[in-house]
């Protein structure tokens, strides 16, 4: 019985990998979009009916992250469009919420549902750096990285059942995945949830976003340097980690920074 249990995973995931067009990797997906999309929808909801949510009409941090927001989601729709990959973004209705947490955290759900918490602002420290967040993490859910880790759960938590199947039969379970695979109610910040290679190709097509916003991405450098100071070593060694120590991270945003700087016009020029 295990054998075959192993085999039926084995065959799921060879006919259930698909091509990510904008990293160019095979990426497994048990998970449509569409579905995640729903999901995604229902769980932001409930997230901000149990979370303080910031206004923007009455707070000016609120207006910077809607501002930034609404200047990735309008670059992206760009770049996708420019790139003929339109129907990429189906079903994306953007939302841009402060929510008030000391946690130093953000997200981004598919179909374009981000979230920033209060407690990231101080490290952040300005638009630009709040813009290198927003970029990576936009970046995240248009490489599909949540809808990957979450159906390598389905495959090694529920045995690689239809996402359809695990809602019906083990909601719980599903929800808990789906909530870990995004990141959402951590307390280890914006990376815990994916893999080094993940955070790597989400920094690299985040710095782009940012450049394509109006946004410096050489902010990423210092960023990441204030976040280093912050976790002041209480971090585990690199090779103990889902994500790169922020030395490795500092080095490599350098190495994507001329690339980056292509795509660079400040706003207002």
């Amino acid at each position: 019985m295990k054998k075959i249990l192993i085999a039926a995973a084995i065959a799921t995931s060879i006919v259930s990998c698909s091509k990510n067009p904008i990293t160019g990797r095979n990426q497994l997906a048990l998970v449509p979009e569409s579905q995640v999309q729903a999901m995604a929808v229902e769980q932001y909801q409930s997230f901000l009916s149990q979370n303080k949510v910031v206004s923007a009409s009455a707070s000016k941090d609120a207006e910077m992250v809607r501002r930034v927001g609404q200047r990735i989601a309008n670059s992206v729709t760009k770049f996708y469009r420019e790139k003929g990959l339109s129907e990429e973004l189906a079903g994306f209705k953007w939302e841009y919420n402060l929510v008030d947490s000391k946690e130093v955290n953000a997200w981004c759900m598919p179909g374009g549902k981000i979230v920033v918490y209060t407690g990231l602002l101080p490290v952040t420290q300005n638009e630009a750096a709040l813009a290198v967040v927003v970029g990576h993490e936009v970046a995240h859910a248009l490489a599909h990285h949540g809808s990957e880790r979450m159906s390598q759960g389905l495959l090694q938590q529920l045995g690689g059942v239809a996402l359809a199947v695990a809602m019906s039969n083990k909601p719980a379970e599903t929800q808990n995945l789906f909530m870990n695979a995004y990141g959402i109610g951590t307390t280890y910040g914006v990376m815990l949830p994916f893999s080094r290679s993940n955070e790597l190709e989400a920094d690299k097509l985040g710095l782009i976003f940012t450049a394509l916003s109006g946004y410096n991405p050489q902010e990423a450098v210092p960023l990441w340097q204030r976040m280093a100071a912050l976790n002041k070593g209480q971090r585990p060694p690199e090779f103990a980690s889902t994500h790169p120590a922020e030395e490795t991270r500092i080095r490599q945003l350098q190495k994507m920074m001329p690339e980056a700087m292509k795509y660079y016009k400040p706003i207002g020029r």
